[in-house]
């Protein structure tokens, strides 16, 4: 593959497909409830991320076993990840996350457990009894944090709510306990352009992240977002530039970094704008097709860390 894909990574981790159970917290976000913010993130819709998880009311192990009943028949499945997907996912008090992961752990054939949250819920308090619970049901923990992109002027007009250094942060940390990392990443923000997208890659790579989920932006209906997009005060990229954005992104990022997507989905019923009226696969599809006839692959470009300017001596010795 011309890119380190997360079933490859799954196969090799685990010795067989695995897959996601999304699951719903009765929770919020710090940028919606006044803490850093009120309003949330100008692209994010009212519900979220969580346009396919069930009910928040249901339980934790009443999501998962809806869940596996409709993708064990469906795909034969045996092994999976407890996914906390929706909103901030460690922002509650560290008793009500640990009861939640707990349950969400519970079952033997789930091998993982994924939590998305953002950079600002990070502390190494909650990091100590993650890290006690991975220990005691011998699982893998990957903490998914959402950062869309290291521009900071984009952070600001986007109203994320915290800026690059608490994402730098969030990393450090999570990293002292052999917990694992992802970054959600947007590459076509109205305000960035190619060199933000070389600069992040680098970044996730100089950070030595695990994980990296890309995101096309949606325009969901209801939000700032939507009502700039409709008053044309942002104008999106074309479809043949975000490709371009994907596959340079991937030549700068280090290949030891998995690509969990290349592209999102979102539901054409809440949305203004989704993946220029594509389907995901053909994007994603596209992309592959287009690196394999260039001979382009993921960290082609992948030389920038350990002093650069001091190859050129150590060459010789």
């Amino acid at each position: 593959m011309v890119y380190y894909t997360f079933s490859d990574y799954l196969k090799q981790r685990y010795g067989e497909k695995v897959y996601k159970l999304p699951i719903a917290l009765p929770l919020t976000c710090p940028n919606r409830d006044g803490t850093c913010g009120v309003n949330g993130c100008t692209f994010c819709g009212s519900i979220g991320t969580g346009y396919e998880n069930l009910p928040s009311s249901m339980s934790v192990t009443q999501q998962i076993t809806a869940n596996k009943a409709h993708i064990i028949p469906k795909y034969k499945a045996k092994k999976f990840i407890a996914y906390l997907q929706n909103f901030s996912n460690t922002y509650l008090p560290i008793n009500d996350l640990i009861r939640y992961a707990e349950e969400a752990t519970h079952d033997e054939n789930i091998v993982a457990l994924y939590i998305a949250t953002r950079p600002d819920c990070i502390n190494e308090y909650y990091l100590a009894r993650l890290n006690d619970l991975k220990e005691h049901r011998h699982i893998d923990i990957c903490i998914e944090l959402g950062l869309q992109t290291v521009n900071y002027k984009s952070l600001i007009k986007i109203n994320r709510g915290h800026t690059l250094a608490e994402f730098i942060d969030a990393v450090l940390r999570i990293k002292q306990y052999n917990i694992q990392t992802c970054a959600h990443i947007i590459l076509n923000l109205p305000w960035d352009d190619m060199t933000d997208v070389i600069e992040t890659a680098k970044i996730m790579s100089a950070l030595r992240l695990d994980q990296v989920k890309l995101h096309a932006l949606y325009i969901i209906k209801n939000t700032v977002m939507a009502e700039q997009y409709l008053n044309n005060e942002i104008k999106l990229i074309s479809l043949s530039e975000y490709k371009q954005r994907v596959i340079t992104f991937l030549e700068y990022l280090s290949p030891d970094i998995v690509l969990q997507r290349l592209i999102g989905r979102a539901p054409a019923e809440n949305t203004l704008f989704s993946n220029w009226h594509t389907g995901w696969w053909k994007i994603r599809d596209e992309i592959i097709a287009e690196m394999e006839n260039k001979n382009l692959q993921q960290g082609l470009h992948y030389n920038y860390l350990n002093g650069q300017a001091l190859k050129k001596f150590i060459a010789y010795n």
